[in-house]
């Protein structure tokens, strides 16, 4: 007679498979740029879909410089460029879902002839997401081992929505650069709603009346609200917030040197809600009457914890692209910003990278030139298995010794951890050989020192509770020496 199993089917919904990829955009500015002093680029997504094989993406990079045209005078030049890319995967199918997350690597400029040429190096970071299922066993005619086994499934969320803040400044004339970087440092649940909270530096290059440059930053907060169905207080999300357009407009008062200015930033958000649920599977199984070949079965969920992280003030001695000494005057520090990984040491964990902006200095022929500086940092960190993003804040820089900078800034450094939950279970049983029975009235065994019920009921080929009852006064684990007794009913002949 075959074995008679149950198995059930568990469908959810979860990241399927991650890719990277990194494309180039090129830009155009004609002859009038002389010298660039300081440049950037802001990309944005604004569309991915899944093929056979493929994940295409589409964008658009913001170019702007700051540069001095030949009769040095400082000027601004802005740009964008439509783009698409294409990331293959043989794991890719149309059913999934992609999720992207641009950002921008590298940032070159270079001069050929009359034109100049800024190249964006763009990295992709894109999850594929789709529906989860697998088959368990459930029951049957088997004694079998029940637990319950964590599992996460993912239910995708996003949206947008706008800030504005106002703040007041010095008297300028005309902004030149501006860059934001965005920190988020809470992820909130309720009833039908995903709250996100952070901050976003908000750097700004401008210029004043008497044509010199000056810089500042501003702190902005900004919450974002998404409704979801699945979002209840107690479960877990993550929300990638990002800047999807700016606009800024100054309103100078040239008669108190006060300059009002006004931001209005959009933001958009997207991410996961996570629900863990216990799955009753079995995890080991027996027949009384034959041997059985299990098969197993090993998945592993993915889920979110709560953001968190720290504020640290580091300095140090910069290292730049170029060279400085003490005819320079230092006119202004823009574009913070920093790269940082989350690394094992002999000390422990650490968070290291380092912190970056451009410095705009004034040389002695008049001239003004933008140069890179770069601030290394290490500190510990009491997470494992995280992402690491750090917000830098209120930079500044100095040469107290001739060709040497000095730096320090304030770092804002966040983690989003992950959770990974593995489970191992049985999957499918099939008989082998048949197990001899006994046919003694009373058989004592004795087991092996350390074994619980459930192993000493599988040794026996006798279930868990026949075990327990014809022993009620022995515990588990057993200890050494000990005996277990075992009756068998015996039938009458008359």
């Amino acid at each position: 007679m075959a074995l008679n199993t149950e198995t059930a089917t568990y469908r959810g919904y979860g990241k399927i498979l991650t890719l990277t990829h990194q494309t180039a955009v090129e830009c155009k500015f004609g002859a009038e740029v002389e010298s660039i002093i300081a440049s950037e680029a802001r990309v944005v997504l604004t569309g991915a879909e899944v093929s056979d094989g493929e994940v295409r993406y589409y964008g658009k990079a913001y170019f702007l410089i700051v540069y001095e045209d030949s009769e040095k005078r400082i000027c601004r030049a802005e740009k964008g460029i439509e783009f698409s890319a294409r990331a293959e995967n043989e794991g890719c199918y149309p059913a999934l879902t992609a999720r992207a997350s641009l950002s921008l690597e590298n940032l070159s400029t270079r001069r050929e002839g009359a034109s100049t040429y800024a190249t964006a190096l763009i990295g992709a970071d894109i999850s594929l997401y789709g529906e989860k299922s697998f088959d368990y066993l459930s029951g049957g005619e088997l004694i079998v081992k029940r637990e319950e086994v964590p599992v996460i499934s993912a239910r995708l969320v996003g949206g947008a929505t706008e800030t504005e803040d106002e703040f007041e400044t010095e008297f300028i004339g005309d902004i030149l650069l501006h860059s934001e970087t965005v920190g988020t440092t809470e992820i909130t649940l309720s009833a039908g709603t995903v709250r996100a909270e952070g901050e976003i530096n908000l750097c700004i290059l401008a210029l004043k009346g008497d044509n010199s440059l000056v810089s500042f930053e501003r702190l902005v907060p900004f919450s974002i609200e998404i409704p979801c169905e699945e979002a209840f207080p107690g479960r877990n999300a993550e929300l990638r917030v990002s800047v999807l357009d700016v606009a800024l407009k100054a309103d100078s008062d040239e008669d108190k040197k006060k300059c009002k200015i006004t931001a209005e930033l959009t933001l958009g958000a997207e991410g996961c809600v996570y629900e863990e649920t216990a799955l009753p599977v079995v995890t080991d199984a027996f027949s009384r009457t034959h041997e059985l070949n299990l098969t197993y079965n090993e998945v592993e969920t993915v889920g979110a914890g709560q953001p968190h992280g720290f504020t640290e003030r580091v300095s140090g001695r910069a290292a730049l692209s170029s060279t400085v000494d003490f005819s320079d005057t230092l006119l202004a520090l823009t574009l913070q910003r920093a790269e940082a990984n989350l690394v094992s040491t002999e000390e422990g964990m650490r968070v290291e990278g380092v912190a970056l902006a451009t410095l705009i200095v004034k040389g002695a022929d008049g001239g003004v030139r933008g140069m890179e500086i770069s601030l290394p940092f290490s500190v510990a960190a009491d997470v494992e298995n995280a992402d690491v993003s750090v917000l830098v804040c209120s930079m500044n820089a100095r040469q107290r010794q001739e060709g040497e900078i000095d730096a320090e800034a304030t770092l804002k450094i966040g983690f989003k951890e992950h959770k990974t939950v593995r489970a191992k279970f049985v999957c499918a049983a099939e008989e082998g050989a048949e197990v001899p029975v006994s046919d003694c009235a009373v058989s004592v065994f004795i087991p092996a020192a350390g074994d619980g019920l459930w192993e000493l009921s599988k040794s026996l080929k006798k279930s868990p509770e026949e075990v327990a009852e014809n022993n009620p006064d022995l515990e588990f684990p057993v200890k050494e020496g000990q005996r277990v007794v075992i009756y068998r009913k015996k039938a009458l002949n008359m």
